[in-house]
């Protein structure tokens, strides 16, 4: 039986995304979920979309929606701008299609029209890039936004008392709902970590790629964790998102 691989925000940096997926050693058994925002930071966006439309071609993959992916598709179908976006990223976007043809970035909108704001696997785990509010599951959120902005569950599990157990009449009904979450979105760096952090049933497994982190997957049946190097090693004269 193959693996189930959860991986974090890649934003642009496919030097990293490769380097991870050698030391994966992905196999055609094995399910890769990726939880978004392939995109804005490095210089590389545009090429992890190429890159990940081809890999897809060859191994099982979800592909879960970000808030930047979100924000470049918007971009690419009708030229909106948003300027927190160009602030955030979004120029490192801009300059990586520059030299792309009209036929290649038709095949990328494709590609982001296809995404998904979530997935739940058979073990009842929640695959989602930011979070969702409403108490009675995502499919009953009213505005899909929550799947790719939202700061909210991940805040509540780390301010979350430790000691309460799940039957606790307190304990939060989101959480109830799934045996395991896995986000992205928050980079762990916030919280001066380097590595995918497990809070309550909840992991994030943003390790701050687009900043000085590093790119991460996570098996998420053995818990085994695979890394790059830190991303910004690898594209030492840019910036990122730093």
């Amino acid at each position: 039986m193959g693996r189930s691989i959860a991986i974090g925000d890649i934003h642009g940096g496919l030097k990293a995304l490769i380097q991870l997926l050698e030391k994966i050693e992905v196999t055609p058994d094995d399910e890769l979920i990726f939880l978004g925002d392939y995109v804005d930071g490095w210089s590389d966006s545009a090429n992890v979309v190429s890159y990940l439309i081809e890999f897809a071609r060859q191994n099982t993959c979800i592909f879960i929606r970000g808030n930047h992916d979100d924000l470049t598709h918007r971009w690419l179908e009708s030229g909106e701008l948003n300027e927190k976006w160009l602030e955030h990223g979004g120029q490192s976007s801009i300059d990586a299609y520059r030299n792309f043809s009209s036929e290649e970035i038709e095949k990328h909108i494709e590609f982001f029209n296809q995404m998904v704001n979530y997935y739940i696997d058979k073990k009842n785990r929640l695959f989602v890039h930011a979070g969702f509010t409403n108490q009675h599951g995502p499919e009953q959120e009213y505005h899909d936004t929550g799947f790719y902005w939202d700061r909210t569950l991940w805040e509540m599990v780390l301010s979350l008392d430790k000691n309460i157990k799940p039957d606790d009449i307190n304990y939060p009904k989101r959480l109830r709902l799934f045996n395991e979450i896995f986000i992205g979105h928050t980079p762990v760096t916030r919280i001066n970590k380097d590595a995918p952090v497990k809070r309550a049933n909840i992991w994030n497994v943003d390790t701050g790629a687009a900043f000085m982190g590093k790119l991460s997957a996570i098996d998420v049946n053995s818990k085994e964790i695979w890394q790059s190097e830190p991303v910004f090693k690898l594209y030492p004269d840019e910036e990122g998102r730093n």
